[in-house]
């Protein structure tokens, strides 16, 4: 069974990549807690995967005969390009990487099947059109409805919450039916695994992405370090920490961080255990990018500051006081 360790490590790189949004509004806002909120999109994409996954396998396997040898390889080759490019920060789809590896396959064999991948590249033209088509309609039809809706804003609120969950289950099942064939469609090709098997192992390798996969601390620095050399307290208390470093916009337009460690809606989208926003304002694009329900602890002097209002522990105080203090603590805790 060794064989199938490069289709888990594909299933867990799709599913840490791609499913971490299926819930990120939602928990970002504290509209859910992230353990909820993961567990729920395990079960649904698992759902996804078992009853509607069939077809896509079938789909994915017809592109070009398959050995075992060459199954292993194939979803090793996508895993790799998966997290490759994820250590890059660079944009990445899974089934691109599958199917550009079934495709290598398929030349190194000799037998490919254009028609198949014809239908592939298809449906990679006409699935971003048909969303820009879907979100129009939708949001107009919500926005209509939203505004004539005879209830008031704490009712508003509960119907929004149930709306964020029941777009996450639906996302976490579409998930699972369109994309388990990228995990096990060689396998299934190679004979190795029956189309159910197929469909439940692939499921299941992507909902454990969905529930380990996550940054574990993260500390965040903005435009309240002042100066550019002030950043070496900031180093020193991740080094302390064992976290990474990130920052807001402000730090990388003064070029004192790379675009790299920019965290926000024009940044990197992140998923912390723990996140700690040293003088942080907090602005809605700054925000936008933390996704996973992270533990956020804010310092920031100004007691104002929008970070407070989401924030699961602040101290107001002065970050040059209180981030030294928070060290020597820390590093006293650890011997």
């Amino acid at each position: 069974m060794f064989y199938l360790l490069g289709g888990v490590f594909l299933g867990w790189s799709l599913g840490a990549n791609d499913a971490a949004n299926l819930f990120g509004s939602a928990v970002s806002s504290h509209m859910i807690r992230f353990w909820k909120a993961a567990l729920l999109a395990s079960l649904f994409v698992i759902l996804g995967a078992v009853l509607e996954g069939g077809r896509g396998i079938e789909t994915l396997q017809s592109l070009s005969p398959m050995d075992l040898e060459m199954a292993v390889l194939t979803s090793v080759a996508a895993a790799a390009t998966v997290t490759g490019m994820t250590l890059l920060r660079l944009p990445v789809s899974t089934s691109q990487a599958v199917v550009g590896a079934i495709v290598g396959a398929g030349l190194l064999q000799h037998q490919l099947h254009l028609q198949g991948l014809v239908k592939v590249a298809v449906c990679w033209v006409g699935t971003p059109l048909a969303g820009i088509l879907f979100a129009v309609l939708i949001y107009a039809s919500l926005r209509w409805a939203y505004n004539r809706a005879p209830y008031n804003l704490f009712q508003m609120d509960q119907i929004v919450r149930i709306g964020l969950v029941i777009a996450g289950c639906y996302s976490a099942y579409a998930l699972g039916s369109n994309n388990v064939a990228n995990v096990t469609a060689v396998y299934y090709a190679a004979g190795a695994l029956t189309a159910r098997q197929a469909a439940l192992f692939g499921g299941l390798s992507i909902a454990l992405g969905v529930l380990t996969f996550s940054r574990r601390v993260m500390l965040a620095v903005g435009r309240g370090i002042e100066e550019e050399e002030n950043l070496e307290i900031i180093q020193s208390l991740a080094e302390a920490l064992g976290a990474e470093v990130a920052c807001s916009r402000p730090v990388v337009d003064k070029n004192w961080l790379p675009k790299n460690h920019q965290v926000g809606t024009s940044g990197l989208t992140v998923k912390p255990r723990i996140y700690i926003a040293a003088g942080i304002s907090g602005s809605f694009q700054h925000m936008g990018g933390l996704k996973g329900g992270a533990f956020i602890a804010a310092i920031n002097k100004d007691p104002a500051a929008p970070i407070f209002n989401v924030a699961d522990v602040g101290i107001v105080g002065d970050l040059f006081d209180i981030v030294p203090l928070l060290e020597e603590k820390i590093r006293e805790l650890k011997g």
